[in-house]
């Protein structure tokens, strides 16, 4: 039996948390001939000689930071980053020259080794495993932000793969302290506490029980044919006791998914055991539905936290802090870059059926 096309989506959808930052979804433009982004390629060694971030040669690295569980027998090391795009080792003052000013690049760049296993990727990584990696995440984060009251923000991140800015083959991942917000986390803040003073509850919050209660039929008013259908559950690609991996209606990426607690947490930092145990399982399930649809795709991984500033104090609880997963498999296009709209050309609706239709153990 012949299947039946999906129906071509064109349309522009705003991202609720930030209404500025929009979205083209257009499905047609998957059909055209395009050269996407090659997988990357999996070393999947479990040892290099030569790798500076394998066991063995610690002495290839920056100095050590912290190891977990111990410095003997480490499963995940923290360094320097040799190459840091910020750093303390100096303090200029601010300039002002006419319109042109600059802040001083001071901060804190760092790279966590996520684990002895040079190959290994994220979904084969054992669950408790990666609840000590996120708790590292969240002692690492409080650390810096401790240790100089300059610094307003760390930012978490991975790469992996060429084409998602990844130089080393060994699985890592990154902390950034920064002595400005960065202006998407900015905008995410003050949008999310307007809607709270407006509505009085966190608009995260909003969307995760519209996301697991909301659903609508809209017809057209002269054929009676239905235009748009949003079932219950058909943004979810995962749920747990206290966390939950979505689909966003308007996503940037063809196969991004957000990962947010499913009760109302601003800071990282607040975090519990139970909750990164928690934590771990649906990081762990949701890119291995990444990986069996996509087949080693390459990506970033990002953690959006309160930032530590006091122009948001006031904002612990308007703002809900989440995990965002943004695989790579187009190239950005002329038309992206000139106008800053993002183009998505797999309707999120579909992404999710088939994330959600892997089968896991």
């Amino acid at each position: 039996m012949a299947t039946t096309p999906e129906k071509i989506i064109r349309e522009i959808r705003i991202n609720p948390i930030v209404p500025s930052e929009s979205v083209l979804v257009a499905t047609a433009r998957g059909l055209r001939p395009k050269k996407a982004e090659e997988a990357a390629p999996r070393d999947t060694r479990g040892h290099v000689e030569t790798c500076p971030f394998c066991t063995g040669n610690e002495h290839m690295t920056p100095p050590e930071i912290a190891a977990y569980p111990d410095e003997k027998n480490w499963a995940i090391r923290i360094v320097e980053n040799l190459y840091p795009v910020l750093g303390d080792d100096r303090s200029n003052p601010n300039l002002s020259l006419g319109l042109q000013q600059t802040i001083d690049g001071y901060g804190r760049h760092e790279v966590m080794i996520d684990h002895n296993r040079h190959g290994i990727a994220v979904h084969e990584m054992s669950e408790p495993h990666l609840a000590l990696l996120f708790g590292a995440y969240r002692d690492r984060m409080e650390q810096l932000y401790r240790s100089n009251k300059r610094l307003r923000y760390v930012l978490v991140f991975k790469n992996f793969g060429p084409a998602a800015g990844a130089s080393i083959a060994h699985t890592h991942s990154q902390l950034i302290a920064t002595p400005v917000i960065p202006d998407n986390v900015q905008a995410e803040v003050t949008n999310s506490r307007a809607f709270h003073h407006k509505n009085h509850r966190c608009i995260f919050c909003s969307l995760i029980d519209e996301a697991l209660t909301f659903e609508a039929t809209i017809y057209d008013r002269e054929s009676g044919e239905i235009r748009r259908k949003i079932d219950v559950g058909q943004y979810v690609i995962e749920r747990s006791r206290r966390f939950i991996a979505i689909k966003p209606f308007a996503s940037r990426y063809e196969w991004e998914v957000h990962i947010l607690p499913l009760a109302h947490q601003g800071d990282f930092l607040r975090v519990s055991q139970e909750d990164l145990a928690d934590l771990a399982r649906v990081v762990r399930r949701s890119m291995a539905r990444l990986d069996a649809v996509l087949g080693g795709a390459q990506y970033n991984y990002f953690l959006h936290s309160l930032p530590h500033d006091v122009d948001c104090e006031d904002c612990e609880a308007s703002y809900h802090w989440h995990l965002e997963i943004t695989p790579r498999t187009s190239i950005p296009t002329g038309f992206e870059l000139g106008s800053g709209l993002f183009v998505n050309t797999v309707a999120p609706e579909a992404a999710a059926e088939k994330l959600r239709a892997v089968a896991l153990d």
